[in-house]
This record gives C-alpha cells, sequence and structure tokens, in this order.
C-alpha cells in the first residue's frame, strides 16, 4: 500500500508542475497559441488541449469505471486517430477559454486524487493504476508537453527536483520498454547513476551491476519521454543491454512513438 504521504508528495509536485507550464502560456498572444510545436501537427494549443482532455479522462476513470470502459472500447478501435481527435477538437477553442478549461480540469482532478482512500486503484488504458500512479503519469506528460511549448516559446527550463518522479518511470518501465519493441528482457539488473538538478545523486539498481547508465537525470527524462534523440544527451552506458535500452527507454505506456530526430532540439536546450 502507497504511504500517504508519499502520494501527497506527488501531488503536491503534480500541482507544482501545472503552475510552472501555466506562467509559460498565460499571458501568451492568442496568436502564438497557434504556433507549431515540435511535436508533429500539434500547435501550443494542441498541446494544452491534451493536457486538459487527459485529466477529464482520469476523473471518468474514477469517478465512472463503466463510461470509462466504453472510452476505452472506443479507443481500441481507432487507436490511430483516438488521441489526435481529442486535441484537434479542443484546440480550435479560444484560447482564453482552453486554458480556463485546462485550469479547471487539473484542479478538479487533483482535489479528486487527494480524496482517494489508501490502496484503491483505477482504470486506465494499460493496467490499473494506484492513486500516486496517476499523478505521477499526469506530472511526467505535463512535463513533456511542456517541454514541446518551451521548446517552442525558446524558453529554457530550470530543471527541478519534480524529475525524480519521472526518472522513477523510466527506471521502472526498463523491461517494458524492451517489450514494446519485441525484445525479451535483460535478464541481469542494471544500476543507473543520475545526478539531480542539485547536483546530488540518484542511484537505483545494486551497486554491483555489471550493465550500468549514468549522466544527467534531466537529460534521462529527455530522453524517455521522447522530447531528445540519444545523441543529443549526456547519457553513457556500460553493457551491451544497458546500450541497447538508451535506444529504446520510455516512460509512457502504448507502443513507441517516432521520437525526435538527432539534432531537432530547438530553443529550450536541455530543459
Amino acid at each position: 500500500m502507497a504511504d500517504p504521504q508519499s502520494v501527497r508528495t506527488v501531488l503536491d509536485d503534480l500541482r507544482a508542475e501545472s503552475d510552472a507550464l501555466d506562467s509559460l502560456v498565460a499571458d501568451l498572444p492568442a496568436g502564438r497559441w497557434g504556433a507549431v510545436t515540435p511535436a508533429e501537427g500539434w500547435t501550443v494549443a494542441h498541446q494544452i488541449a491534451h493536457l486538459s482532455w487527459t485529466d477529464r479522462q482520469a476523473l471518468l476513470a474514477i469517478e465512472d469505471p463503466d463510461a470509462f470502459s466504453a472510452e476505452l472500447t472506443y479507443a481500441l478501435g481507432h487507436l490511430d486517430t483516438y488521441v489526435d481527435e481529442a486535441a484537434t477538437r479542443d484546440a480550435a477553442m479560444p484560447p482564453a477559454a482552453l486554458l480556463e478549461r485546462w485550469r479547471s480540469s487539473r484542479a478538479r482532478l487533483w482535489a479528486t486524487l487527494v480524496a482517494q482512500p489508501p490502496g484503491v486503484r483505477h482504470p486506465w488504458y494499460g493496467p490499473p493504476m494506484s492513486t500516486a500512479a496517476v499523478a505521477t503519469g499526469r506530472l511526467m506528460e505535463t512535463w513533456a508537453h511542456g517541454q514541446d511549448i518551451a521548446d517552442t516559446l525558446g524558453v529554457l527550463r530550470t530543471p527541478t527536483a519534480r524529475l525524480r518522479h519521472v526518472v522513477r518511470i523510466t527506471v521502472r518501465a526498463r523491461d517494458y520498454a524492451f517489450a514494446a519493441h519485441g525484445r525479451p528482457a535483460p535478464q541481469a539488473e542494471f544500476r543507473w547513476e543520475l545526478t539531480a538538478p542539485d547536483g546530488s545523486l540518484w542511484t537505483f539498481g545494486p551497486e554491483d551491476a555489471d550493465q550500468r547508465v549514468s549522466g544527467p537525470a534531466e537529460d534521462l527524462c529527455l530522453l524517455a519521454v521522447q522530447r531528445r534523440h540519444r545523441d543529443d544527451v549526456a547519457l553513457t552506458a556500460e553493457g551491451a543491454d544497458a546500450d541497447a535500452w538508451l535506444s529504446i527507454a520510455q516512460a509512457f505506456a502504448g507502443p513507441p512513438g517516432k521520437g525526435r530526430p538527432a539534432g531537432a532540439a530547438s530553443g529550450g536546450g536541455a530543459a
């Protein structure tokens, strides 16, 4: 069972991450909401629309599991267009209305997650998730889509300790990343030694592991949410399996995305 304090910690970090992104777009001129982001076919408005829509889907899963089940059935029949349809629909809203909708949806979701009893699990597009996992997933998505917006606006974001949640997802999803690429997961454990934003070291896995990954925690997050190509991050691997993983790492459920081509980072640089 998750420690209630840890659940509140990730929820508070989710709120802080959302507020940080809000500050990037709150005073954005209406014309800039149509600026094309590094995500193919998506504008700034699409990015915020997607976050708002996903918040509402999470609320639906918690408050009306049967309705969410029907939504999931629809999604499975429209895998190629499902996410884009929702983003395109809401992106057509006037920017002020879209911003207010996102603020409302994330506030409602936060309050709903805070009120959940310990140990409960919620349906989702993959396996059911704990309250902490739902919040962590929302934080990861908010940070990732925020990177697209920051890159579009030429903003250099200051990394924070909130990235530890994205790192944990990435580390725990090691075997899933291999499976998503049709490859067996390595039997040997990995050791991760990652430099946190404050210069401290975040470590995972046994100290004596032969397979090792090291470098800035921020770079691992950028790689795992596919906002940077492997050639554009300062990560190193020791061992063939660790090296292979750096080419397929992902912090999200579902099939592997297209990722970003080498050298495509612009504006924001390292987040």
